[in-house]
């Protein structure tokens, strides 16, 4: 049987959750220096997580990097944690909820402690979220529920699973060993609580990048949000760059998504829907 990459990928991370192998989160509770990396699957990605850092008055929110599920810290931003770094943010990045496969409010609330452990070590009121896959759409969680929405400057998520997927290999995956796989099926309790009333609380100005391409987060056009122009934001790649071939997976590591993201993170408000992207090719 031939198994798309990402799909490989899936089913091997659910294989070590199943067998214990992982539990990657740090202790709520714990200080930045006490989440520093105990093994190497704990390491942050290159430019990320310098306690020291602080924020310039052109770039005045650091960023914290939020994992897909089944995704490390180092992987998932390996290209796009530097290039931010080199742009004169301060990066942070985290693993949580054991690969992020535990219930989508417990890994909220991870965020809310790691957001707070940030914005003390910068001295930063805000930070802007830049999540891939459900990283992007459980700080929405974070920001409607646990307080977030005086605390998040920008939230950017990279093929988000706002509205769920219909994807088959989720129910599956999730009754192995994936709280958050359920969590994340289209019409699931969670979803259904997240989107009604407004999908877009005010405080945050709310990005949203997606591919058509996309093979885990069923249909692509669920990732995309409802609400105000002035502050939301959604941006299917092939619509200003045709020959884009990122599917999900790899997305984080697409140049064209990079300068979207840099756009959001660089002005007032959302990305700018007019904002023109260098293309592939």
């Amino acid at each position: 049987m031939h198994l798309r990459p990402a799909v490989r990928s899936l089913l091997t991370a659910a294989a070590a959750l199943a067998l214990g192998v992982v539990g990657l989160a740090a202790p709520a509770h714990a200080s930045p220096a006490a989440s520093a990396p105990a093994s190497v699957l704990g390491i942050p990605p290159r430019g990320a997580n310098d306690w020291s850092c602080k924020p310039d008055p052109a770039h005045p929110e650091p960023v914290v990097l939020v994992n897909g599920t089944f995704k490390l810290m180092a992987e998932n931003w390996a290209t796009l944690s530097p290039k931010l770094k080199k742009a004169g943010y301060c990066v942070f990045a985290f693993n949580y909820g054991k690969l992020a496969t535990a219930p989508v409010p417990r890994s909220a609330a991870e965020l809310k402690d790691f957001v707070e452990a940030v914005r003390g070590a910068t001295g930063a009121a805000k930070v802007d979220l830049v999540g891939h896959s459900q990283g992007g759409m459980m700080p929405r969680y974070y920001v409607k529920f646990l307080g977030g929405a005086d605390k998040v400057d920008d939230l950017i998520g990279l093929v988000p699973s706002n509205h769920g997927t219909t994807n088959p290999l989720t129910k599956p995956l999730g009754d192995l060993a994936c709280p958050a796989c359920l969590d994340q099926m289209a019409g699931s309790e969670l979803l259904t609580r997240l989107n009604e009333g407004t999908e877009t609380p005010a405080g945050p100005d709310y990005t949203v990048l997606t591919t058509r391409y996309d093979e885990i987060v069923i249909p692509y056009t669920s990732a995309l949000l409802n609400g105000p122009k002035e502050y939301v934001t959604n941006v299917v790649l092939q619509d200003r760059c045709p020959l884009d071939p990122f599917l999900h997976d790899q997305v984080t590591k697409d140049p064209v998504a990079a300068q979207w993201v840099l756009d959001a993170l660089g002005r007032k408000g959302p990305a700018d829907p007019d904002f023109r992207p260098r293309c592939l090719g």
